[in-house]
């Protein structure tokens, strides 16, 4: 061992929403922590990971702007209010986004001072192990050496590339690249329609892009709830999103100034695209790559997905894996709940985790948000069910505001009314599901969501009335 090997009771490989959770929890319980991470911004140490600087967070800054831009602009004079045509100065509005995710990154090095633990830019990967434990190295610009008999790998994941075809972060972009432009383009073109290429497609689009969505699958969002994912491509066709459905990508080209996609539509027809500017968000592939599994024996499945047990627990003892890099939903919360779990277990305390009740959240207008079962997974399992449903555009407050588009959907089981799955498409989507999420959490049943007494007039009472309606109780307004 080198004379300067510092040792760890924990080592976290990744600084993002579950390493820092799990660095933290670690250090709560009296362990000695250090965290790796190796993302920076202009230079600096930049802890997040993707979720702060180049997804969740950028986008959300964004996303509020773009909304704001077309309430401005579309909405006001409903309001009595008239205003001249608005402007947008996009690189005043990237730096507020900038400030955002920097006040973020700012946050997590102050948390990570107070709890006392390492915080080490750099990548970390695996040099050996013995019986003292696990040979760490860490990159430059730290360049570092340790031992720790504990490793939480929370490495995340990267975004997935169209065959021989690179982003440029100029013209073909990542979230990365799409999240930093610094014009609005005439034309953009999005290559799937899941989340990223959804939301990413609605800020551009408020602010005056041509928008136009080639999706392979068959329909929009075919992982939601049927009947939300019909809502929703009347919704976001209505507001002038252009989507294409069943599509197959034949070739990217790039001459520098626009991209060319050449595809065929569902139909069998070679058609070609043109735009300024082209997102691909086909999804995310975990990044476990740098990790030189091979010199510990670290298992990894040939998708790249890190092998672990229900408890998070990889083939080595004292390794364990969280987040993107493992199987499961590719989502903050839920690499969240893993980390604070491991960091528990690690401590020789009992944590559970229930990936069956992560809930899902879309960031568009109106946004989209569910957990639990849909529907379709109910129907393919045999299990017998009942639905209520309730509009926003029966809801007072939903009137006020002139967000009435959408509605909330309630599933419990046949004969014991337990909450099998909520689904909402509306506005605020994406703090309403937490109610749904705890009441599932609790092992409550319609009936019991429909007892609790909401306030009036907010959105939340359609939660209620949706639970009513399952059992043809609900109040119709």
């Amino acid at each position: 061992m080198r004379e300067d090997t510092q040792l760890f009771d924990v080592v976290v490989i990744g600084a993002g929403p579950g390493g820092y959770v799990a660095a933290i929890r670690a250090a709560q319980l009296g362990l000695s922590v250090c965290c790796i991470d190796d993302f920076q911004i202009d230079g600096k140490p930049a802890p997040g990971g993707t979720c702060t600087n180049v997804g969740c967070v950028p986008s959300k800054a964004l996303l509020v702007s773009s909304c704001l831009y077309e309430t401005i602009e579309q909405k006001a004079i409903d309001h009595g209010i008239e205003v001249s045509k608005p402007t947008i100065d996009v690189g005043k509005m990237q730096a507020r986004k900038n400030s955002v995710v920097r006040q973020t990154n700012d946050g997590l090095l102050y948390l990570f001072k107070k709890n006392k633990i390492a915080y080490l830019n750099g990548r970390g990967s695996f040099v050996f192990a013995d019986d003292d434990g696990y040979m760490i190295n860490v990159s430059e610009p730290s360049n570092s050496r340790l031992m720790t008999k504990n490793v939480i790998i929370a490495t995340g994941s990267r975004p997935r590339k169209l065959p021989d075809v690179d982003f440029d972060e100029e013209r073909i972009l990542s979230n990365t690249g799409a999240l930093s432009l610094t014009k609005v383009p005439k034309t953009l073109g999005i290559i799937g329609a899941g989340v990223i290429g959804l939301e990413l497609g609605s800020v551009w689009k408020r602010l005056g892009s041509e928008v136009r969505i080639l999706e392979a699958m068959p329909s929009l969002l075919g992982f939601a709830d049927e009947s939300v994912s019909k809502t929703a491509y009347k919704v976001f066709s209505s507001h002038g999103l252009q989507m294409e459905f069943g599509v197959r990508i034949d070739k990217v080209e790039n001459d520098g100034k626009r991209v060319s996609v050449k595809y065929t539509d569902k139909e069998g027809k070679k058609l070609e695209m043109w735009v300024e500017k082209l997102i691909v968000s086909i999804g995310r592939v975990p990044y476990t790559e740098s990790l030189e599994p091979a010199n510990v024996g670290l298992k990894i499945d040939e998708r790249g997905f890190i092998e672990i047990n229900e408890l998070c627990q990889t083939n080595l003892p004292g390794v364990w894996a969280i987040g993107d890099c493992v199987r499961g939903p590719m989502l903050a919360h839920k690499a969240q709940e893993e980390g604070r779990a491991v960091a528990e277990r690690i401590a020789g305390q009992i944590a559970l985790t229930n990936l069956d009740l992560v809930p899902s959240v879309i960031y568009t207008e109106p946004e989209i948000a569910w957990v639990g079962k849909t529907e379709q997974q109910l129907k393919n399992e045999g299990v017998s069910y009942k639905v209520g449903q309730f509009p926003f555009a029966a809801n007072a407050r939903a009137r006020a505001v002139g967000e009435v588009t959408g509605f909330v959907k309630v599933i419990s089981e046949q004969d014991t009314d337990n909450l099998l799955g909520v689904h909402i498409i509306g506005a605020d989507a994406g703090e309403l599901i937490g109610q749904a999420c705890q009441a599932m959490a609790f092992g409550a049943s319609a009936e019991d969501l429909g007892l609790i007494c909401e306030p009036h007039p907010s959105f939340s009472e359609a939660i209620k009335e949706a639970a009513l309606a399952v059992n043809k109780e609900a109040i119709d307004i």
